[in-house]
């Protein structure tokens, strides 16, 4: 290009060397990136659905199912990929179920977007058309849903809603334990009047060494330390608990500056003022009361010994998440400086034990009884890490499930039954609407078919016929809780089996897979920007 006066300048460097593709071409190359991502994790939905092992740079291997898990795992450089690893991350953060299911029937609605834009119609309508679908979709699964209703002595719906998210993971065997403990632990931290759940008062911690059976539920928090000192007690009863951020140590000069020592006499008095700060350190401890002392930082031999010398049992390395974890179920106040330290400002709690695990007698603390009972902790066991680390992700979800749960107490029946109902409905408004939307309205309920044929194919039945079974007995019995059955391979009533999901999880995945489809869509070009 040239300015007003002639002069040459660039807009694209290099721009004869690039291939640029925009237009219809850009945008098959953006539905096949997606397609991709989507037909990687198919295989992995449903109870059926196949595991995946990811080995990271570093050797570490991962196994689990979880598409949230899998695709954060995974190296993607292509920019629409991307778009489809933030939508499963999307749907993990707003509602913990579901990431599986989102992607791929995002999947699935780009590859009926194809076809229609082979045929001409433009990416915009068929937006736009996707769009009203999924308002009727939406309404349809409104329609659909039932009420449950709990209490804090009944409790088993919300189990069986927490086994509908569990059993399709490894923990498969555990369903009933660990979603009985995923629903105490929900109930533990929830505002049943407010209708708000605080998943941060739930800690999830793990130690290899037992059986998945041997997990349990913590009325209070578990530390992954152990006493600073390996004579200080193992058991404390009614403790009072001093939660510190500053070290046991003398205080450093903040500026520059150069010290001489010249004899032995001065070396002895400095080494008297140290242990000194050490004393008035530990003093000022005991003076308030506390009878053990959790410190952020560590301390070194001697305040160590003084401590123990003073009888002060002590913790020292505690992260400052698991403080304030310690603060909330204790009701201390965190403390920065030992002049600060006052009665009024430590925590109680009933019981503080140290538990040694295994033949390596890795040690544990366990606070329990605290004077606030909302902070809990699942203690999950396993036989090698990479268990431990999928039974945590399994919790999750069940936790995530339970939380929407109180927060919006609606259900509708998984099995792929709700997205049958849904295709049904929106196949009728199509017939009803007379512009060029009605073609991505049925390809819309065309792409919310592949859930169940997903679903079908994954348990090695066969997907259309399956399909076929599914929609006729919905129509035939006006029952929408027809599903596919994927352990006795044939359509029924989900309801029968407990196979039950939350009316938000199934809700947020339509219209989170609608959006980021209609974004993709209207992507017809892809232009790098240097040196930002």
């Amino acid at each position: 290009m040239f300015d007003e006066y002639g002069r040459p300048f660039i807009i694209l460097r290099e721009n004869e060397e690039r291939e640029r593709v925009k237009g219809i071409e850009a945008q098959k190359q953006h539905i096949l990136a997606a397609r991709s991502i989507a037909n990687i994790l198919k295989t992995s939905l449903g109870p059926k659905g196949m595991d995946k092992i990811l080995v990271s740079q570093d050797g570490d291997v991962t196994i689990t199912n979880d598409g949230a898990t899998i695709l954060g795992e995974m190296d993607v450089s292509n920019q629409v990929a991307k778009l489809m690893v933030q939508l499963s991350q999307s749907q993990d953060d707003e509602v913990g179920d579901g990431t599986t299911g989102v992607v791929v029937l995002a999947g699935a609605l780009l590859e009926h977007a194809e076809r229609l834009i082979e045929r001409g119609i433009h990416p915009i309508r068929i937006a736009d058309g996707y769009e009203m679908a999924c308002n009727v979709a939406v309404e349809r699964l409104g329609q659909i849903s039932e009420e449950v209703r709990f209490a804090g002595d009944n409790m088993e719906q919300l189990i069986k809603i927490a086994s509908t998210a569990l059993g399709s993971k490894i923990v498969s065997r555990c369903t009933r334990q660990l979603a009985e403990i995923s629903v105490k632990a929900v109930l533990s931290v929830a505002d049943l009047e407010r209708k708000d759940v605080n998943l941060e008062l739930i800690k999830v911690e793990g130690k290899t060494g037992g059986s998945m059976e041997d997990t349990c539920l913590v009325k209070g928090i578990v530390l992954n330390k152990d006493m600073s000192h390996p004579q200080m007690p193992k058991n404390l009863e009614n403790a009072k608990i001093c939660l510190l951020t500053c070290a046991f140590e003398p205080p450093k000069p903040k500026t520059k500056n150069t010290f001489h020592i010249t004899s032995a006499e001065e070396y002895q008095k400095l080494s008297q003022i140290e242990q000194q700060y050490f004393v008035d350190m530990v003093q000022k401890v005991k003076d308030s009361g506390a009878t053990v002392a959790m410190c952020q930082w560590g301390f070194d031999d001697e305040a160590n010994h003084l401590l123990l010398a003073n009888d002060l049992p002590a913790v020292r390395w505690i992260g400052g998440v698991e403080l304030e974890l310690l603060a909330i179920a204790t009701g201390a106040r965190i403390i920065p400086r030992f002049e600060d330290i006052t009665p009024e400002k430590l925590g109680k709690a009933g019981r503080i034990r140290e538990v040694a695990f295994g033949t390596a007698k890795d040690r544990m603390l366990f606070i329990e009884d605290c004077a606030n009972t909302n902070a809990v902790t699942v203690f999950v066991r396993g036989g090698n890490k990479m268990v431990i680390e999928e039974i945590k992700r399994s919790i999750h979800d069940s936790l995530c499930v339970v939380r929407n749960l109180i927060r919006d107490n609606r259900i509708v029946f998984g099995g792929g039954a709700p997205e049958a109902a849904c295709s049904i409905r929106i196949a009728e408004e199509a017939d009803k609407i007379s512009t060029l939307e009605q073609y991505a309205m049925r390809a819309f309920a065309d792409a919310l078919d592949t859930i169940p044929m997903t679903l079908a194919e994954n348990s090695g039945m066969q997907p259309i016929e399956m399909l076929a079974a599914v929609k006729s007995k919905q129509v035939t019995d006006q029952n929408p809780r027809i599903g596919v059955d994927c352990f006795e391979n044939r359509a029924r009533d989900m309801k029968e089996i407990d196979v039950i999901e939350t009316l938000t999880g199934k809700q947020h995945q339509l219209l989170l897979a609608t959006q980021v489809v209609k974004m993709i869509l209207k992507i017809d070009d892809v232009i790098k920007m240097g040196g930002q």
